[in-house]
């Protein structure tokens, strides 16, 4: 399987992600970069989520439907041609990290799928059905790690 290259402008791999992006700040979605999505890609899946949650991995984006070949997204903004399910917090779209005061850093993994054909998930998808679904499917993958802390 060939490795999909995700970044941001806005943080290292497994650095921390200014509040900017926080769901106690202004909760504006990152940039994200990448490349190496392969040439038989139907479509792109974006998923971020937080497996440090008490309540279990949360699902902070969901993103279907993103156009293969497409190369990032800017912050606030929805991925080109993508459809944005809800998320853990039960809002549509981008809902930025907001780990319990006093926990230890938590890890919030931005995983961009290529799928060899669509993806069908429900409304509000958890992470664990995310998975699930992408994995008959996945052409390549690529992670961005960000930490975040309160």
């Amino acid at each position: 399987m060939t490795g999909i290259e995700l970044s941001s402008n806005a943080f290292n791999d497994h650095s921390f992600i200014a509040r900017r992006y926080s769901y106690e700040g202004p909760n504006v979605s990152p940039p994200l970069a990448w490349s190496g999505v392969p040439d038989d890609a139907a479509e792109l899946l974006l998923l971020c989520e937080d497996p440090d949650a008490p309540s279990g991995t949360f699902a902070h984006w969901v993103v279907v439907g993103i156009d293969p070949h497409s190369d990032g997204v800017e912050a606030g903004h929805c991925p080109p041609g993508g459809t944005e399910l809800v998320n853990s917090y039960g809002q549509q779209g981008w809902g930025g990290p907001h780990p319990p005061p006093g926990d230890d850093a938590h890890h919030y993994f931005f995983r961009l799928y290529a799928l060899s054909e669509p993806c069908v998930l429900p409304d509000a998808p958890g992470a664990a059905q995310v998975h699930q679904e992408v994995e008959r499917r996945r052409l390549a993958d690529g992670t961005l790690v960000g930490l975040y802390q309160r």
